[in-house]
């Protein structure tokens, strides 16, 4: 999964395609909540404004910007709302996502700048946009009762790549009840990513928004396939090892692995809801109300529980005492983690 992203000029993320768009039609593979509307920037506004106050803070750091459509979002509301921005970071792996995203925000100046990889220490209020499910995973198969890595190898006599499984002691973090063969993933790189995370930010807070589950519903019995899943051209597959480096690879998050990763390097959970109530507790119905009917249609799809409001969760960190965040005041979930 790391080689088919992230490989330099080969992988999905470091070669020139159209990864962003609303339609097919743009070249794009999917959309994201900042290309669908404006109003998701807008309304996340509103808690980076509010964690900045909390944590006496000025610099807004996002991971993995895409198209940097949220980081104008951002940038923008934050400046209506007269809160200070005195940097704006990027981190990305991307080469030639920052070249797109340096063209997009050009009109903010020297406030952005761009980082291949986290300092030894940071201050400041971090978001991760659909970042920890494009982090690398690992294939746990259960199979007549015995536990197996799935890896990827050449495939015999013929061009192309094929599943190979081998013994393991690695299991998932609870018992997956039931005897029948199962498939599921476990994160180490988005855990080990969270607790360096803890580790170099020393003031501020911290924002996920992912698709995902807490593991009682990860690791449910029913669950025997995984999550792991490609996109392209606005069409969904579960074939990772066809098409290698022209399409995305992700895998839903395990946000109850992400809470104790981050719990455990030193930091406190804020909250974790669905993103439906997150963005209502923000304030997305003000921006709806001042928007054009079909404005609103665009901005209803990130709070529908059979689009984005559901699967999607945000979960909040804070260096220190926790505080009470505006986008979890109503509908906190952290007792189902």
């Amino acid at each position: 999964m790391a080689m088919a992203l992230y490989a330099p000029g080969l992988g999905y993320y470091a070669n020139s395609s159209t990864k962003f768009g609303q339609m097919p039609s743009s070249g794009s593979d999917f959309v994201t909540a900042p290309e669908l509307t404006p109003m998701f920037g807008r309304t996340l506004a509103a808690q980076v404004a509010q964690a900045l106050d909390k944590t006496g803070t000025d610099t807004v750091w996002e991971f993995g910007a895409g198209s940097g459509a949220l980081a104008g979002q951002l940038l923008d509301a934050l400046a209506a709302l007269g809160t200070k921005v005195a940097r704006y970071r990027i981190v990305d792996l991307s080469g030639t996502l920052r070249a797109r995203q340096q063209l997009a925000l050009a009109a903010h100046g020297d406030r952005v700048e761009w980082l291949a990889e986290l300092p030894e220490t940071m201050q400041g209020v971090v978001v991760g946009n659909e970042v920890l499910d494009a982090m690398p995973v690992q294939l746990l198969a259960r199979v007549g009762g015995a536990w197996f890595e799935r890896g990827v190898v050449k495939a015999p006599d013929a061009d192309g790549w094929s599943w190979q499984d081998r013994p393991t002691e690695l299991r998932p973090p609870v018992e997956v009840t039931g005897d029948h063969d199962y498939l599921t993933e476990i994160h180490p790189q988005a855990e080990a990513f969270m607790a360096t995370l803890a580790d170099r930010l020393t003031q501020g807070a911290a924002f996920f928004i992912d698709y995902g589950f807490p593991e009682a519903e990860y690791y449910h019995p029913q669950r025997h396939m995984g999550t792991v899943m490609c996109h392209r051209a606005h069409m969904a597959d579960g074939d990772p090892l066809s098409d290698v480096g022209l399409k995305d690879i992700t895998a839903h998050v395990n946000f109850t692995g992400i809470a104790l990763a981050g719990q455990n390097a030193g930091l406190e959970v804020l909250g974790y809801c669905s993103q439906a109530r997150f963005l209502l507790n923000c304030g997305l119905l003000t921006h709806m109300e001042q928007g054009t009917p079909a404005q609103r249609a665009m901005a209803a799809h990130l709070v529908h529980e059979h689009e984005m409001g559901e699967l999607f969760k945000v979960i909040g960190f804070a260096v220190g005492a926790p505080w009470d965040a505006m986008g979890f005041a109503e509908g906190d979930r952290t007792h189902t983690l």
